[in-house]
Order: structure tokens, then C-alpha cells, then sequence
């Protein structure tokens, strides 16, 4: 590898194709084809969920500027610029605040391309050209104006293999984990709707002609009890308010977070000038979801999780629950479809719509017999710390993936080239 072969290009010049429907918004329709937003790229991924459809009628009329392809690389150019990711599936539109950019693939490897407008370099070229003052973003004759470094393109291809692969065991740790909490899921749902947990002789309680009295959640196992999850037996609300401290922390808002994974590290604070809303202090056995309403994020700081504990504060759009006891069986309620629902109802506001803590204080939960919490949290603890166990390597690998990010792109660090 020589330095001496790179170059400093303009983008456009190495791209077949540049699609932008800015000014253009096509009529959404209850079925039919998946259109993207500014909304739906976060974090170096495509939410879908954040997607919504448009008819095959309406497709065929909206999208005349170009259809964007698997392989595209996909920036975001307003509320928030600067957000990458690459498509990953043909028949998709693309609505405005999107540039759709596909690749010569003779200059310029998409992945690369990728990489490189998410590293500093890409990002700093992006922000030299943004304008605006409440809403900043960048409008398309100053992106024509973006330059790239440009190694050659078997250089291209090996930087792009090395970050890949980091993000590759990423994202094979996030399927791995989402299996394991289905898997705890259904153990919840076996024991704790079904209410078939193993009794004293080891049988299923409901089916073999157990006790249930009524209670305000319906027919429920006795000796159990309903409780706030605010202000449960076994779970407290977190107030606001953080420790002070020294030098510089890690700002973890809402939408650094992808319903059960952290995605980026990426603002620093100070305690004197950091925002107000920089004003929840994690601390071990605490459960943290969002807020607002339709938003599936969550966060959770066990023994084990120092660097949140040490390093990171997080914002007030996120709600905390300490349960150091019995943490497996609280946070596997926090992810049902039931608490999603029952937390949606009791949001309220104008503008954006949340809970406040005084309604959290109205969601209502089992509390099992301690017999029976025991059992599951013994039962439950290898599946969570696997899922633990993975979340730490994801970390430690985006650590890596983030540093060397920016080392490859500036050449700084050689790769080798086969002959």
C-alpha cells in the first residue's frame, strides 16, 4: 500500500447516480410499498419501523427521479444531516430529506463510500457545507461540492472488509440477543400469564388445579399481589438529579438508543455546562425506558456494567427503575407488548406526547410470591448474561470499529494489499 496512490476527489465525480427527491412527498397510503424518511436512518441502520407505505400507483408516479436499489448508500440532509446507512433490499422508495448515491462501481466501493461519510473526515465535509439556523442540513448544490479521499479501489475494498467485519459480529450479537429475550419472553409468558411456574412438587401451578383469587388484573395465583412498578415491593422510580464529577461523561439520549442497544457514544458533557435534560444518574440494578410515546428503547445497568455506571449520564427522556433484586423479572415486563401498550395510554402533552413520572406511578404489576421471583431470576440469569456477555463485546467492538475509523480513511494506518 502507498499513500502516494490516493487522491482527493469530488463525490459526484464517482458516482453513477445521485437520486434526491427533495420538494417531493408522495400520498401515504394504509398498504403497499415501504417509503423511507430522514426518520427511518439512524445510527448506521435502516428502521423500517420508522418507514411508511405508499401505493404501487403512487410509486410509479413519485419515483421518476430514479429507484434506489440494494447496495445504495442512503445520507440523511436535514433534522438530523449526516445519518448514513446502506440500503439493504430493492422496492423501497425515498422520500425528500434523503439522497439516494449509488456508486461507479469501477471508482468507488459502496462500502467505502459508506464509511467514509460516517467517519470525522466524511462528517466534518458535511457540517463545512450545512446551512440553516433553526434546522441546519445541506442542500444539494453544496453537496455536489463534497470531496472524498480516494485510495485505490482494491485499497477500498480491504479498509471496507476490516470495518465490516467488526460491524458484522455486531450485528450477529444483536440477532443472538434478540432471540435470547423471545426466549425469556416465553418463560415469562409460561409463568407469569399462563401461570404454569413449577408449584412445591414440581408440577405446572395452573394446570394441576392451583389456588387463583381475583385481583384487579383478573384471576391471579394466591399469595401474589398487585403493586405500582413505581412503587412495587421490588421496584422503586428514579428521581432526576446525577453526582457531580470531574472532566467528562457521556451524554446518553433517546436516540442514541435502538430499542435495546445502545448504537453510539458519541456527546461528551461536563458537569457546570452540560444540557438539562444531561440529569439521570445510572447506577446499578436500574432499568431505564423511554418516555415518549410509540418508542421502544431501554436500557440495563447491571453489577457488571461499569462503563455506563462510570462513564455515561443519561437524558430525562429516559425513565428509571431500580430493582436490584429481582432485575431479570422487572426488566422482562418492561419488554412486553403489555407494558408498551399500557405506557402509550397514559401519555399525554401537545407537541410530543410521554409519560410523566405520575402516570408510571399508575401502571400496575404482578409481584409473585419471593419463592417463585427466586426461582426465575435462577432460572433466567444464563440467559441474561449471555445477552450481557454480548452486549459488553458489541461495545468494545464499536470502541475499536470508532478509532479505527477515522486511522483508515486518513491512511494513517496501512492495510495490506495482496500482490
Amino acid at each position: 500500500m502507498s499513500f502516494d496512490q490516493w487522491s482527493k476527489v469530488n463525490l459526484v465525480d464517482c458516482l453513477d447516480k445521485l437520486i434526491d427527491y427533495r420538494g417531493k412527498t408522495p400520498a401515504k397510503s394504509e398498504k403497499g410499498i415501504l417509503t423511507l424518511s430522514a426518520k427511518s436512518v439512524k445510527n448506521s441502520n435502516i428502521d423500517y419501523s420508522e418507514a411508511y407505505t405508499i401505493s404501487e400507483d403512487e410509486y410509479k408516479k413519485f419515483m421518476v427521479r430514479g429507484i434506489p436499489v440494494k447496495g445504495d448508500i442512503l445520507i440523511t440532509t436535514e433534522a438530523p444531516m449526516g445519518q448514513v446507512a446502506k440500503l439493504d433490499r430493492d422496492g423501497v422508495a425515498v422520500a425528500q430529506r434523503l439522497l439516494t448515491l449509488r456508486p461507479n462501481p469501477k471508482i468507488l466501493d459502496n462500502d467505502y463510500l459508506l464509511y467514509y461519510l460516517q467517519s470525522p473526515i466524511g462528517q466534518a465535509e458535511l457540517k463545512a457545507r450545512e446551512s440553516g439556523s433553526t434546522v441546519t442540513g445541506i442542500k444539494q448544490a453544496e453537496f455536489r461540492k463534497i470531496n472524498i479521499i480516494l485510495p485505490p479501489l482494491s485499497e477500498q475494498k480491504v479498509i471496507a472488509n476490516i470495518l465490516s467485519s467488526l460491524d458484522d459480529k455486531i450485528e450477529l450479537n444483536n440477532k443472538i440477543n434478540k432471540n435470547l429475550e423471545e426466549l425469556a419472553q416465553t418463560l415469562y409468558k409460561r409463568w407469569f400469564v399462563d401461570f404454569d411456574f413449577p408449584n412445591e412438587e414440581g408440577e405446572s401451578y395452573k394446570s394441576s388445579g392451583g389456588e387463583m383469587v381475583e385481583s384487579e388484573l383478573g384471576l391471579i395465583p394466591k399469595g401474589w399481589k398487585v403493586e405500582s412498578i413505581g412503587r412495587s415491593s421490588i421496584s422503586k422510580l428514579i428521581s432526576s438529579g446525577i453526582n457531580e464529577f470531574n472532566g467528562t461523561k457521556k451524554y446518553i439520549a433517546t436516540a442514541d438508543v435502538t430499542n435495546l442497544s445502545i448504537r453510539s457514544f458519541v456527546t461528551e458533557i461536563d458537569f457546570k455546562k452540560r444540557p438539562s435534560r444531561a440529569n439521570m444518574q445510572p447506577i446499578a440494578g436500574s432499568l431505564w425506558f423511554a418516555k415518549m410515546k410509540d418508542s421502544r428503547k431501554m436500557i440495563r445497568v447491571s453489577k457488571s456494567s461499569s462503563y455506563l455506571i462510570d462513564k455515561c449520564i443519561f437524558s430525562t427522556g429516559f425513565a428509571g427503575l431500580f430493582a436490584p433484586k429481582y432485575s431479570n423479572y422487572i426488566w422482562t415486563i418492561l419488554t412486553t407488548k403489555d407494558f408498551d401498550d399500557t405506557k402509550n395510554n397514559l401519555c399525554n402533552g401537545t407537541t410530543m406526547q410521554a409519560i410523566n413520572n405520575e402516570n408510571i406511578n399508575r401502571i400496575r404489576i404482578l409481584i409473585p410470591d419471593n419463592k417463585t421471583l427466586d426461582l426465575f431470576e435462577s432460572v433466567s440469569e444464563p440467559i441474561f448474561e449471555k445477552i450481557q456477555f454480548n452486549e459488553i463485546e458489541s461495545n468494545k467492538l464499536s470502541k475499536i470499529r470508532d478509532e479505527l475509523l477515522p486511522k483508515l480513511m486518513n491512511g494513517e494506518i496501512e492495510v495490506p494489499i495482496e500482490e
